[in-house]
């Protein structure tokens, strides 16, 4: 269940044996075992393949192609990778994030660390996602608060380089954040709020954070500035090369067919922006190639300076540099507006919205990746329900009145508060056994008298398999919640 096309440079590390340096039209990228692709992430510091059981294997960027691949040392299961230019990033099921990279660990930059446990306030360090920029890392937690770490010589962080040149330690930028914007050779970076007003910082030099003319000799924004004159819609994502980033926006008034545009801004002499000019704002990148209403953008992919598109109908467009064959259209010139490329045959093509694109500074991969359910064993049920908001911000009353945060369940498990239960804990979990889920609860709850309701709900959680967003949902967001709690 496995397609991988892969496209562009092929040294560096070297990808794919007994073939060019340059690979100018899509080929199949094939490993010796079929694993089922999760994701791919590619960027100057390595490439790595994530599979649906967790396991990553890397390509380091080194002369010494004979160490390539390797299989990445974590014993948590991983949920995302992430690499830049400088440094690489995970992010496992548990919520925690391990790092390298000169900027991320100076003395020692090619042994991972956990980098969320050293966020100081201990109550937010389960992570929710990850994003790398060139030489910076970014973490939004749990708790939707947005963390930096790495570089901030293009005050890429949000603070004075002057005074902050780089971190070893996550600092907080900015909170009530729902998404994190950057890309693997950014040195600037987005952060959407709640309100779906965006904020940008870093590097501006080639107006990247389209934050206007006014702004064209700006070589840095130190703090983090509301960009204004956004394109009207839903932000779906932002992607940033080096010297430009195009967003993706879904129409508010929108149809059966969902209609999105592609905006972008920034620098366009590496023919990044999908047209011929300077855009110091975000503006609309048009091409009658995705235009149509039978025909509309399911995913895209920011290099240092292509980009990737792919649509409904399964056309695969590009635009921008292509010195090592990265637009995939076979010939090494680069093309200033979007064109469409030959894509081979897929074999999953009738499931086209389950592929993904993945763009590094020079190659470009396109691969399958189905939604497969996140909640198929005990162990991920349990870890999902620890970390979820909701779960976090419910308080339970027990009979003597004391009041029981649930988040210091989530601190006994996570910080080691307790190490015994911890151990008990996890050797339950191990087994996956349906049957066990009682034990597990008994345990957390020992000792202290819980609703029966509320107790058989969460059981019925861990039995169901359900999706626990929509089931945490149901049960915490009802009007009848003092139902679920025991009075004094």
């Amino acid at each position: 269940m496995n397609e991988i096309i892969f496209f562009g440079s092929n040294k560096d590390p070297i990808l794919i044996k007994n073939k060019p340096k340059k690979i100018t039209k899509p080929i199949q990228f094939k490993f010796e075992n079929e694993k089922q692709i999760k994701q791919i992430s590619t960027g100057n510091y390595s490439t790595i393949f994530l599979f649906e059981n967790g396991k990553a294997i890397e390509y380091l960027n080194e002369n010494d192609s004979k160490q390539n691949p390797q299989k990445i040392q974590i014993k948590e299961n991983i949920q995302k990778v992430t690499v830049g230019s400088a440094n690489e990033a995970i992010l496992t099921i548990e919520g925690n994030v391990f790092a390298k990279g000169y900027y991320i660990n100076s003395k020692n930059p090619n042994r991972f660390i956990n980098i969320s446990s050293l966020i100081e306030d201990t109550n937010d360090r389960i992570i929710e996602d990850i994003i790398s920029g060139c030489y910076s890392i970014y973490l939004l937690t749990s708790n939707q608060n947005a963390y930096g770490i790495g570089s901030n010589v293009y005050d890429q962080l949000g603070f004075d380089s002057e005074t902050l040149e780089k971190t070893e330690k996550p600092i907080l930028m900015m909170k009530n954040v729902s998404k994190i914007f950057s890309g693997n050779s950014s040195n600037h970076v987005f952060l959407l709020n709640s309100n779906q007003e965006l904020f940008g910082c870093g590097y501006t030099l080639y107006s990247q954070l389209g934050l206007g003319e006014s702004s064209k000799e700006e070589v840095k924004i130190q703090k983090l500035t509301k960009i204004q004159n956004i394109p009207k819609g839903k932000i779906i994502d932002i992607q940033c090369g080096y010297w430009h980033s195009i967003m993706l926006i879904k129409d508010q008034n929108e149809n059966e067919n969902p209609k999105r545009k592609l905006y972008s801004c920034g620098y366009y002499p590496y023919n990044g922006l999908g047209k011929g000019d300077n855009t110091y704002e975000f503006t609309e990148i048009k091409s009658s190639l995705f235009e149509n209403d039978d025909d509309y953008i399911l995913d895209f992919s920011v290099g240092r300076y292509h980009t990737l598109i792919l649509t409904s109908n399964s056309k695969l467009i590009g635009f921008g540099h292509n010195n090592y064959g990265e637009l995939g259209n076979g010939i090494t010139n680069p093309e200033k507006i979007p064109i469409q490329i030959e894509l081979p045959k897929l074999r999953f093509n009738e499931n086209i919205s389950n592929y993904h694109f993945s763009c590094g500074n020079s190659r470009s991969f396109l691969y399958y990746s189905p939604s497969l359910s996140s909640f198929s064993n005990l162990e991920e049920d349990l870890i999902k329900l620890f970390r979820r908001k909701e779960f976090c911000d419910i308080s339970f009353k027990t009979e003597n009145g004391e009041i029981i945060k649930a988040h210091k369940l989530i601190l006994k498990y996570r910080l080691n508060q307790n190490q015994n239960e911890i151990e008990k804990l996890q050797e339950i979990i191990s087994k996956k056994s349906i049957k066990e889920s009682n034990q597990i609860f008994e345990m957390i709850y020992s000792n202290r008298i819980i609703n029966p309701k509320l107790y058989s709900e969460i059981k019925k959680i861990i039995n169901s398999n359900e999706k626990i967003e929509e089931t945490m949902k149901r049960i915490y967001l009802n009007e009848n919640e003092k139902d679920f709690i025991i009075e004094k």
